[in-house]
């Protein structure tokens, strides 16, 4: 099957590539570097012929809630028009569990997100994933001076590899509307993380937990309700297969 990738460059799009070519699909990447701009539509039309699917894990370089809700409402947007005029039969958009919930500044441009592609005129499915492995990482890269403070998240982490492999399962299927989000194994605190990665470089930043804002950040509001699919790597694992 031939799957096109938006953002197929990301932490995630990468993974999702790899995924991709190691169950034998050809993969069509939707990036600038790969002469598509997702926040105009340039290059769409050509880059989906011939495509059956569409997996869009795009994310916008500012988290604000005005750019993430321009980013999703202008991307969203194009992927769903040109889908359309190219006759993708499936799309699957990686989302964020709790996003619905918790009033991250990021999470309204997702909520954004998923009502566009319900509302869209191409079959879809939604997986909702936790925070990945490399989150604590990504966070403590903001950090200037000798302490980090951390958002006091209460978190449920998952393997990006995982992730890609259940988005790829999903694109190859039928469309499924909202599947049932995936998770790790276990729940952290982020300051926790944070901490094991820093231990782990073997720097002395000092990692501290900020006070809780929005409600339900630290509370387990970005933790899966209800059913969800379990990954099986641990955070252990992953830090002792990389260089954090």
């Amino acid at each position: 099957m031939k799957v096109a990738v938006a953002g197929g460059t990301g932490v995630a799009g990468r993974r999702v590539v790899e995924e991709l070519m190691r169950t034998g699909h050809q993969e069509v990447v939707l990036s600038r570097s790969w002469g598509v701009d997702l926040t105009t539509g340039e290059g769409l039309d050509a880059a989906l012929t011939g495509c059956e699917a569409v997996i869009d894990v795009s994310s916008p370089s500012e988290w604000g809630r005005e750019a993430a809700e321009r980013f999703f409402t202008d991307v969203t947007g194009h992927l769903l028009d040109a889908s359309a005029r190219a006759g993708v039969g499936h799309l699957v958009v990686l989302s964020i569990v709790g996003a619905d919930v918790v009033d991250v500044d990021h999470y309204f441009g997702k909520r954004r997100q998923e009502a566009l592609v319900a509302a869209g005129p191409v079959p879809w499915t939604v997986l909702r994933a936790t925070q990945f492995f490399e989150f604590p990482s990504q966070v403590l890269a903001g950090a200037s001076g000798p302490v980090a403070r951390v958002p006091p998240m209460l978190s449920q982490p998952v393997s990006t590899a995982e992730v890609a492999a259940r988005l790829v399962e999903l694109a190859v299927g039928e469309p499924q509307g909202h599947a049932a989000p995936i998770a790790g194994p276990e729940r952290f605190r982020l300051v926790d993380m944070a901490r094991e990665v820093v231990a782990r470089r073997g720097d002395d930043l000092v990692v501290e937990e900020a006070d809780e804002r929005p409600a339900g950040l630290g509370t387990g509001g970005l933790c899966p309700r209800g059913e969800y699919t379990e990954g099986k790597e641990t955070f252990a694992e992953y830090l002792r297969s990389v260089r954090p």
